[in-house]
């Protein structure tokens, strides 16, 4: 005998109730992920080469927050490109949680250096948190016949082909900290760029090339190995772990200071509450007594817990994208 489909015996006030109660249920799921979460791996990308100081950063904060998310967060590195590879795998990931980006100060240049990207570089993101600021240190190989910062700036201007200055590529912290160094010293540099700061700093070590400005984090423990020579730092005042190091202020060149910041972000349309623990987590990991210390062996501090949210990161992102674009756009160095 045939039977007509269970809905459509159902009287029709029936089978509004039914759908109601599916149309229930099917919102009550992803709520029931999200207050799951996280339930497996995260991953924790960084858009440069492993053993750089962004790298660096990355691994200390997913150690600290594995421990509070109850999860592995494992760092990938992927880099190129100034840092948009990576940044992009991340933009075009599923928003859920499970991908995020450690980033530098990249994140607020790279909209006015790259005039086409396959992702929108800010409205791509949401925020989480900023993380830490870097001073950056003036470094060079061992053996260059400079003894301070006026006369590094002197054989820079007087040698003809150029000094060799390393960095990681258009948009990298060390790309920007050379933009102000030769605008400091009025003359030009021979850039010769790398996939990211690691390999530049082997390099620069070898003798390869002449020098570099990096963020502490890369260059601290090579100083005080002796494996470069250090001239100054780029902050107002001078650092507590190398006190003896000028500013550049200090050494003759004013016009040379800046700091790089990093900050973690999750693809656009990651679910508020996730954002949410995920900031939350940052903010415990940045006040762990072992991540402070590393810190400072590596000559920064982390943020406070204020600054690690998603509101301060965003506000404090878009002022530094306003504050970077007319030093891009005065050098006239794009990435396209």
């Amino acid at each position: 005998m045939y039977r007509r489909p269970l809905l459509q015996a159902l009287p029709r006030l029936g089978r509004l109730a039914l759908a109601a109660a599916g149309l229930a249920t099917m919102a009550w799921m992803p709520a029931q992920a999200q207050g799951n979460y996280p339930s497996r791996t995260i991953t924790m990308v960084v858009p440069f080469a492993a053993g750089g100081p962004t790298d660096t950063v990355a691994r200390l904060v997913a150690e600290s927050m594995s421990r509070d998310l109850n999860q592995t967060v494992v760092v990938e590195n992927v880099g190129g490109a100034g840092g948009t590879l990576g940044a992009a795998r991340v933009a075009q990931a599923r928003p859920d949680g499970y991908t995020v980006l450690m980033h530098h100060i990249g994140m607020a240049t790279t909209p006015t250096l790259y005039r086409r990207l396959s992702y929108d570089p800010v409205g791509g993101f949401a925020p989480i948190g900023l993380v830490t600021e870097v001073p950056m240190t003036v470094i060079t190989r061992k053996d260059i016949p400079a003894k301070d910062l006026k006369e590094l700036a002197a054989l820079i201007r007087k040698e003809t082909t150029g000094i060799n200055y390393a960095n990681a590529g258009i948009g990298a912290a060390s790309h920007l900290c050379g933009l102000l160094l030769q605008k400091a010293v009025d003359a030009p540099m021979t850039t010769v760029p790398y996939r990211g700061t690691g390999p530049a700093m082997t390099d620069l070590i070898s003798g390869t090339v002449d020098m570099m400005c990096d963020q502490t984090t890369n260059t601290t423990e090579q100083i005080r190995a002796g494996a470069v020579k250090v001239f100054a730092v780029t902050t107002a005042e001078r650092l507590a772990a190398m006190p003896d190091v000028p500013t550049a202020a200090e050494a003759g060149l004013p016009g040379l200071e800046v700091t790089i910041w990093h900050g973690l972000y999750a693809p656009k349309g990651t679910d508020t509450a996730i954002v949410n623990r995920l900031s939350a987590a940052l903010q415990k990991a940045l006040q762990d007594p072992k991540v402070g210390q590393r810190f400072a062996d590596l000559g920064t501090t982390p943020v406070a817990s204020d600054r690690a949210t998603p509101a301060a990161h965003a506000a404090f992102w878009q002022n530094d994208i306003a504050k970077w674009k007319p030093v891009i756009e005065a050098a006239g160095q794009y990435a396209d």
